[in-house]
């Protein structure tokens, strides 16, 4: 595994960063705009770095289809929240989840040190803003769906075939456009154009995608896929899957940890790190046998909830 680098910190193999969720949406499926007002965004975030989080990922654009938000819209909505947190916590990496090179660079110079682009690379030029601001990149997957959108009876050959070449290549794209290669990682985007069964086998087989080198980051907090696989539990009641799937996740090797409850996650992870030794768990996820295609169930087609 190789060492990630975000803004003057340094994250060694084995080592787990908490990214925690702070969204100016007004209609996020998580908290319902709980911290849409930029007073409450700012004490989400103060909460979340005294539960330890490592980054805050800062978003204005509810992931799923709703009201039309225009670039102006979104900068205005987050890139004076990105200033002030700079303000209040200097060392904090800060991540902004947008997919628009525009608004990429304009929280880029407001302090941004992490571009999430949760859309799989629909604007290019985003790339090239990370690269020109000298910061890091998160290379997704969302196979066919455009931004904020719900693909339909979405299908794959072999969908974590499908989500190590996009990644991969996006990566790729993102070093020969000069962003600096320890500051990229790829991100299977679970529930983004996926079915339940395909984040499912995304989970299972994340050893595939975190043998190739890159750090993976995992989003499954409160997801569909997580609540459809427990019976259809609604968002409220889906933390002890969230928890369990994040663990899983560690195991299988991944290093970034996109979640709402900050400090859950970080207790969890201390624990793992004292049941399993990083350097174990990172042998242990370059051996284990992939699944196989066709292990598994759910049939929900993914709406893109991360919020």
């Amino acid at each position: 595994m190789s060492t990630l680098r975000l803004r003057h910190r340094t994250f060694g193999p084995g080592e787990y960063a908490v990214m925690a969720v702070v969204n100016r949406t007004p209609d996020s499926f998580y908290d319902k705009g709980r911290t849409y007002g930029f007073g409450a965004a700012v004490e989400a975030v103060d909460r979340a770095v005294e539960g330890g989080a490592d980054i805050v990922d800062i978003g204005g654009v509810k992931a799923g289809p709703g009201d039309e938000v225009d670039p102006r819209e979104e900068i205005r909505r987050v890139a004076g929240l990105v200033e002030a947190v700079r303000d209040r916590h200097p060392e904090l990496i800060i991540s902004v989840d947008t997919w628009r090179a525009e608004v990429g660079d304009v929280v880029a110079r407001a302090g941004a040190d992490l571009l999430n682009d949760t859309w799989g690379g629909p604007d290019p030029g985003l790339a090239e803003v990370a690269a020109r601001h000298g910061i890091g990149l998160v290379c997704a997957h969302a196979g066919p769906a455009a931004p904020r959108t719900r693909p339909h009876r979405v299908a794959y050959a072999d969908v974590v075939a499908d989500v190590v070449a996009h990644t991969v290549s996006l990566a790729s794209a993102a070093v020969a456009a000069g962003v600096p290669r320890e500051s990229i990682l790829i991100d299977p985007a679970h529930d983004f154009g996926k079915n339940t069964y395909h984040s499912l086998e995304v989970s299972r087989r994340l050893g595939e995608m975190t043998a190739t080198g890159w750090p993976v980051l995992v989003a499954v907090s409160n997801k569909d896929f997580v609540g459809e696989t427990l019976g259809g539990l609604p968002v409220e009641e889906r933390h002890a899957g969230t928890i369990a799937t994040l663990a899983v996740s560690a195991l299988l090797g991944a290093r970034v940890f996109r979640v709402h409850d900050a400090a859950s996650a970080r207790t969890a992870l201390k624990e793992i790190t004292r049941l399993v030794p990083p350097a174990e768990a990172e042998a242990e996820a370059e051996t284990r046998p992939a699944a196989g295609p066709g292990a598994g169930h759910g049939t929900r087609s993914g709406d893109g909830t991360r919020g």
